[in-house]
């Protein structure tokens, strides 16, 4: 079993850790409403998918 030689210095783990830090989501803007919302998904807004309506939404 591998056992480290040395002491691992704080840049190099931290510069390790920091890439596994969460991101924030990405969104794209709904071609039909204009609204934000997660790329290759329904929009949550108005309902709509490439253009055709999957979900019909109701307006509160």
């Amino acid at each position: 079993m591998g056992v480290p030689k040395r002491r691992m210095s704080k840049m190099r783990m931290r510069t390790r850790k920091a890439a596994n830090r969460l991101q924030a989501t990405q969104t794209a803007v709904c071609a039909q409403c204009g609204a934000r919302a997660r790329p290759h998904r329904v929009c949550p807004s108005c309902g709509y998918y490439k253009g055709r309506q999957i979900v019909s939404v109701n307006a509160a």
